[in-house]
């Protein structure tokens, strides 16, 4: 393995994730969730996104997604069970990337070399992920991998960012921000994501996210007005530090030349991504 700095491995990351994000805001999630009976929103993104679980319930959920209300998991979750099927979703999830992937690259840009060259670097990279603390990524990679390129990019794209994801959790969790709290305590750093979208899209009650603002006074990570403290900066900074740490492995696998490579190509299909509105940055929070 060739030594890798945070950076560039977290540059990589970002580089491919708009790829796989996409899923959640195409247009095409959630019609094609309908089909199998699943309600727009919520359920449609909580039985997506847990299917390769398998029929698991509330709990399992709350646990590794970290931020969603109990509440809200449990209102959706195993009751999508009982309409459709994990494996029904998992076959629906990949309909969905291909539909949105085609819209957005074209099927020149999917059946290119660069795609094919993409998804093998991807892959590769997935495969130094570690299992252990990491049951969305553990579970996704029991998946088996699609076998046209652009699937088996956003599978492995997949893989990547559930495998960060459940390192944040652990660096959150950490540092003692229980699930609402990191979510108010990254509103405060200035993202796109706004304090009502994530309230509600999370399940959370408006008193319940007060209560969890004033913990975070009380905490000296915010002040009164709700903003970052020096002392709350510092540690939404070492969160951030934390996870890239937890998520250097990938990259290590791949080596520097392979990720630089990676993010090279992966970055232009982002590119694409965004530049067709698959990714409403402006408009996240507003709706």
């Amino acid at each position: 393995m060739t030594a890798i700095s945070p950076r560039e491995a977290r540059r990589c990351y970002n580089a491919h994730h708009p790829v796989h994000a996409a899923y959640y805001f195409a247009p095409e999630h959630d019609d094609a969730f309908a089909g199998l009976g699943l309600e727009p929103g919520p359920m449609a993104y909580l039985a997506g996104r847990a299917a390769p679980f398998g029929a698991v319930g509330a709990g399992v959920v709350t646990a590794a997604f970290h931020n969603f209300h109990p509440d809200l998991v449990a209102r959706h979750l195993p009751r999508a069970w009982d309409v459709t099927s994990p494996a029904a979703v998992l076959e629906t999830r990949l309909r969905i990337t291909d539909a949105y992937l085609t819209r957005l690259l074209g099927r020149e840009a999917l059946a290119s070399r660069e795609m094919a060259e993409a998804a093998e670097l991807a892959l590769r990279a997935a495969g130094g992920c570690g299992r252990p603390g990491r049951p969305l990524y553990s579970a996704n990679a029991d998946l088996p991998v699609p076998e046209a390129p652009h699937l088996a990019l956003w599978h492995a794209a997949t893989l990547l960012r559930e495998h960060r994801g459940d390192g944040h959790v652990v660096a959150l969790t950490a540092a003692g921000l229980d699930g609402i709290e990191a979510l108010v305590s990254h509103t405060a750093t200035g993202t796109n994501w706004r304090p009502a979208y994530l309230q509600s899209a999370r399940g959370w009650s408006p008193d319940e996210w007060a209560a969890a603002r004033q913990r975070l006074v009380e905490r000296g990570i915010l002040d009164a007005e709700g903003e970052l403290t020096g002392q709350g900066a510092e540690l939404r900074r070492a969160v951030e530090a934390e996870t890239d740490r937890l998520d250097l492995a990938p990259y290590e696998r791949l080596g520097a030349e392979g990720t630089r490579r990676l993010t090279e190509l992966a970055g232009a299909f982002s590119k694409a991504v965004l530049a067709g509105g698959g990714l409403p940055l402006r408009d996240i929070g507003k709706r």
